[in-house]
């Protein structure tokens, strides 16, 4: 894979909460510069993010009931309703992780599918948390987003002390999906070599900040 090629599989994140405006700007033009894909923003900065994007071919993520995943489904509904109005092209929710947890695996399934009828024809991928959860539950939590209309599954937030995404955990995520369903890696993912391990376990996207020092330990 070339450096174009990983370039576009990238959610380059811009996530902390003391991210200002500014930071914004000067991240939209390390997206421009390197021509990666997508740019993940929290919901305050879409609207800004799509309009400094505009003409570029990138597009704008935003997370949702992000970093816990505990809002009520109503609340992470209108969030992606509101994140697609500014200009959002992909949303990130989160699962309620405590909700599968307790053996609520129809609520997790209603939760996820009224972000997705919310926004129809907009790709949702589903933070699973994967450091949180058993090798069952992470089994559980894949086949509850296939079915719930989600475009992918999501290893982590990358902010949970507990740890990101792991090579074991995309491999399981992948062969649990299929070959056709979306799956992300994040958290943890630095340098080019973490990057192809992803890539390799089965990852078909990458969420990092750490785009540059990737994309440049490759030949343009």
């Amino acid at each position: 894979m070339n450096r174009t090629e990983l370039a576009r599989l990238l959610d380059h994140s811009l996530l902390k909460p003391e991210v200002t405006e500014k930071d914004i700007i000067v991240q939209v033009e390390v997206v421009r510069q390197w021509a990666i894909g997508f740019l993940c923003v929290q919901p305050s900065y879409v609207s800004l993010a799509t309009g400094a994007l505009r003409d570029s071919g990138a597009r704008v993520v935003s997370v949702i009931g992000f970093p816990h995943g505990c809002d009520r489904s109503a609340v992470k509904a209108h969030a992606a309703e509101l994140a697609v109005r500014d200009g959002a092209a992909e949303v990130d929710m989160l699962m309620n992780v405590g909700r599968l947890k307790s053996g609520r695996s129809q609520a997790v399934a209603d939760g996820i599918a009224q972000v997705v009828r919310a926004i129809p024809g907009i790709p949702v991928k589903v933070i699973l948390e994967t450091c949180l959860l058993t090798e069952e539950e992470k089994v559980a939590a894949c086949r509850i987003v296939r079915d719930s209309g989600a475009t992918f599954v999501k290893t982590s937030t990358g902010f949970h002390p507990a740890g990101g995404a792991t090579v074991a955990d995309v491999r399981l995520l992948r062969a649990t999906v299929g070959p056709d369903f979306g799956v992300k890696a994040a958290g943890g993912i630095r340098t080019l070599a973490d990057a192809q391990s992803m890539l390799e376990a089965g990852a078909n996207r990458l969420g990092t900040s750490a785009s540059p020092t990737i994309l440049a330990a490759l030949p343009a």
